[in-house]
């Protein structure tokens, strides 16, 4: 069955493409948002994972940091590895305003999240901070998310989620300095009562954020909880484990 209002937000950001033609989002080529190239060198991440977290393991089960801090969502995947040319794509969307590339982002990434075949009721991004959010002007994972939401035909819920209080950049933390900084750092809504929501951010480190949101989801009745991201940076990028 034809999803239309997929179908007509694709012909909205197509139609634009047409009066002012975009350069990619990954390598800048003029004539396309995330030109065929750039598709064929995303890194997908998939192979043998994580049951739980999603990294990458040796063999099948979950890794030893799950088997010691189960996180609060039932399972984590990433699309692709945080690297070029989706860190590129991610970096446009988020600080300069790119925000076509979220359709185009969403689009690739269907195929992919379908296939985990796993039973949404609804979407739910992280939500940005006040001051952020009044910085940036709009929520750069609700810019995939929505797209996202609309292909597989399942609500779109922003407003479900909120900031309770402000928190600093993970970026440079460590990882207990991570977990720290987003502790009870989400409220969630009465909708998700009963709802098997799929929360959604941009990029995934060591999973902190989507963990502490997934635990306000769950008192706030939510049935299950899985949980999203376009990327994952892996132990090589550089977090400090200490």
């Amino acid at each position: 069955m034809t999803n239309w209002s997929y179908t007509l937000y694709r012909s909205f950001w197509n139609a634009l493409d047409l009066l002012f033609p975009p350069s990619c989002g990954g390598c800048g080529k003029i004539g396309s948002r995330w030109c065929v190239d750039c598709q064929k060198h995303v890194q997908v991440l998939n192979g043998t994972l994580c049951e739980i977290c999603g990294l990458p393991l040796d063999k099948p089960g979950i890794c030893d940091t799950c088997r010691a801090d189960r996180p609060h969502f039932r399972a984590l995947r990433a699309w692709a590895v945080f690297d070029n040319p989706v860190q590129t794509a991610l970096h446009k969307l988020k600080y300069r305003r790119d925000i076509s590339l979220g359709d185009s982002l969403a689009s690739q990434m269907f195929p992919y999240v379908k296939e985990l075949n796993w039973p949404i009721d609804m979407i739910v991004p992280i939500p940005l901070g006040k001051k952020r959010r009044r910085e940036r002007g709009y929520n750069q994972v609700g810019m995939i998310a929505r797209p996202l939401a609309m292909a597989l035909d399942v609500k779109y819920a922003p407003n479900e989620l909120i900031r309770s209080k402000e928190t600093l950049s993970q970026v440079g933390l460590t990882k207990a300095e991570r977990k720290l900084n987003v502790q009870e750092a989400f409220q969630a809504g009465v909708g998700v009562k009963d709802k098997t929501v799929l929360v959604m951010d941009d990029v995934s480190t060591t999973g902190s954020t989507l963990s502490s949101s997934a635990k306000a989801l769950y008192l706030s009745g939510a049935k299950d909880v899985y949980a999203l991201t376009v990327a994952r940076a892996l132990p090589h990028h550089g977090l400090k484990n200490a």
